[in-house]
């Protein structure tokens, strides 16, 4: 079910994003990790996600990927996603905010944030003050009460690219090309 708690102004707000920052675990992936018997591990991305990157980039919007997570398992798909910036190793996100906001060159009010668990909840609250923020429909409920848009698809399922659609037609809802 998709919920939505969005802002009065959410069409400006759309207007304004110039980056889509997304976790990994939890939203393009859905959180499980094989793991071989020689130890090596392997996740799963939908290719639906893949394309919701490439619609955001051909409207002129860059995207991001924020992680806990060491590069050893993202940094393959953050470059053939070509993202504009990949944030590894990052324990506290929202601290890591005003790194985001140099590197990017961009203020908080050009930032979307999708996440799924209790560790995006204060980037979550900070972006959500001018930005916009969303997460998949299987988000611990903490989350999902926290966003300005809750996805009725799970995390590597299609969660991203709902949220880029939902932007893009924010942007323009008399045409979602």
């Amino acid at each position: 079910m998709v919920t939505s708690r969005c802002p009065a102004d959410v069409a400006a707000r759309a207007a304004r994003i110039a980056l889509v920052i997304t976790d990994n675990d939890g939203v393009m992936t859905d959180g499980t990790v094989w793991v071989s018997a020689t130890g090596e591990a392997m996740k799963a991305y939908s290719v639906r996600d893949g394309m919701g990157v490439e619609r955001l980039r051909n409207h002129g919007i860059a995207t991001a990927m924020l992680t806990r997570e060491a590069p050893t398992l993202v940094v393959h798909r953050a470059h053939k996603l070509e993202l504009r910036h990949l944030w590894t190793s990052v324990r506290d996100k929202h601290a890591h905010l005003p790194k985001i906001l140099e590197e990017a060159r961009l203020s908080l009010d050009q930032l979307a944030y999708i996440g799924d668990d209790l560790n995006d909840l204060a980037i979550i609250a900070a972006i959500g003050e001018v930005g916009l923020t969303a997460a998949p429909g299987d988000a611990m409920p903490r989350v999902r009460d926290a966003v300005h848009y809750v996805c009725a698809a799970h995390g590597g399922r299609g969660a991203f690219r709902e949220v880029a659609e939902w932007l893009l037609s924010l942007r323009n809802p008399e045409s979602q090309s």
